[in-house]
């Protein structure tokens, strides 16, 4: 396994979570509501920035690598599943909104190790679709954390307003996406009959 700069901050996402998470199991008095979601909320921004740092100092120092590859979106989808079900137990989510999202994740991250085992794997690139619902989520979830209003801007309201946007441009990326790989996919279909 390669141990590099990006690598490591991307293992420094994946140890996020469990202080994102666990936040909120500490008792009251050692932790009061308020406080525990502008925890969450911090480490969940910390954990996004890292997400766009590792990526650009792999590209920067010429240290991408098929490790990097796998586990940085790994990482993605387990902070962003993590934080949709802390949201999903507070009550700040819709149920059907968390499982769009989870549902979509979990559906195009099979495909494309399927496209891969095709050899098909560019018919599943990374598209400015997926880009915008990635943004759109990683600006909602600390929104939705962290609850209250900063600068005169509900974060509630904003957070509401952006997870519904990213569950829309989740439902249409996967549609792109599965548009993208079915050529692919029928081809593969009659080869097998």
């Amino acid at each position: 396994m390669p141990m590099n700069v990006p690598i490591a901050l991307t293992w420094l996402r994946i140890a996020m979570i469990p202080l994102v998470v666990g936040v909120y199991y500490l008792p009251d008095s050692w932790m009061a509501l308020p406080t525990r979601d502008v925890v969450a909320a911090l480490a969940f921004i910390i954990a996004a920035v890292t997400d766009w740092f590792d990526g650009w100092l792999a590209r920067l120092w010429n240290q991408t690598s098929q490790f990097g590859a796998f586990l940085d979106p790994v990482a993605d989808k387990l902070m962003v599943c993590a934080a949709l079900l802390i949201l999903l137990d507070l009550g700040r989510v819709d149920t059907f909104i968390a499982l769009i999202i989870i549902g979509r994740e979990i559906t195009i991250s099979a495909l494309r190790e399927w496209m891969a085992r095709l050899g098909a794997s560019s018919g599943v690139a990374v598209h400015w679709l997926g880009k915008f619902k990635t943004t759109a989520q990683m600006i909602a979830i600390p929104c939705l954390l962290y609850w209250q209003s900063l600068c005169g801007i509900s974060g509630r309201v904003l957070g509401q307003i952006l997870i519904v946007v990213a569950a829309i441009l989740t439902v249409w990326s996967m549609f792109y996406y599965l548009n993208r790989a079915w050529p692919a996919l029928t081809q593969h279909g009659k080869a097998d009959a």
